[in-house]
């Protein structure tokens, strides 16, 4: 059992607007997230952080992809 439960239910706009887009693009809102909700400028700073990695153009996409299973491999991460 987790230490932190996270945030279950939101009133607050920022943190329910980006818990709607989570939920729309992965069925679900994930442990993580809602820890890092715990805290309003947390939050903030790392949805600005994925929503910059999903932005960049550096690299393709299907190499994005690979590199991610490759990490979550690396760390025993279920993916």
């Amino acid at each position: 059992m987790a230490r932190l439960t996270g945030v279950e239910k939101t009133l607050a706009s920022t943190t329910a607007v980006i818990f709607r887009v989570v939920r729309k693009k992965l069925g679900r809102v994930p442990r993580p997230l809602r820890i890092h909700a715990l805290s309003k400028p947390n939050l903030r700073g790392y949805a600005m952080m994925e929503g910059a990695q999903e932005a960049a153009r550096a690299v393709p996409a299907h190499v994005k992809k690979l590199a991610q299973i490759r990490v979550a491999t690396r760390v025993g991460c279920p993916f």
